[in-house]
């Protein structure tokens, strides 16, 4: 009665299945590739404010805040060079200094997975991920 309709069910399957399959793993791979960013940019800025308000002068602060940003992007695979840092300093003309506030902000461009680098593709498919963090110096604090 039904004999043309005999094994198609396992090619329908096949084919839907793969039209389903494969934009769920991009949508899990691209979401990887944000948290992972989102992390890292997250970690790389708490980082770099800890540093800072623990430095002896205004130049040593940079420097480490610098490495620590380096270290904290490139624990996620992130390219540190692709990276902005902005510290800013509240309470005290120069910072570090007593009870000063230091704030600093990270941003990376997240480039999605699997996007070719023709002509330019890969820095407009990127998602734009920012952190900022906020550290206090200690009263305490001597500089040199």
């Amino acid at each position: 009665m039904f004999r043309g309709e005999r094994g198609t069910a396992s090619l329908e399957f096949i084919t839907v299945g793969l039209i389903l399959l494969v934009p769920l793993v991009y949508l899990v791979l691209a979401l990887a590739a944000l948290q992972a960013g989102t992390l890292a940019v997250e970690g790389a800025a708490r980082q770099a404010a800890r540093v800072y308000v623990q430095a002896p002068n205004q130049e040593e602060a940079a420097i480490r805040a610098g490495r620590a940003v380096e270290f904290g992007l490139a624990d996620y695979g992130v390219d540190a060079s692709a990276a902005t840092v902005a510290v800013h300093c509240t309470g005290a003309p120069a910072c570090p200094a007593r009870n000063a506030t230091v704030t600093v902000t990270v941003r990376v461009a997240i480039p999605l997975p699997l996007v070719p680098d023709v002509l330019d593709l890969s820095t407009g498919a990127s998602v734009p991920v920012e952190s900022t963090a906020t550290q206090r110096v200690s009263r305490f604090w001597t500089g040199q």
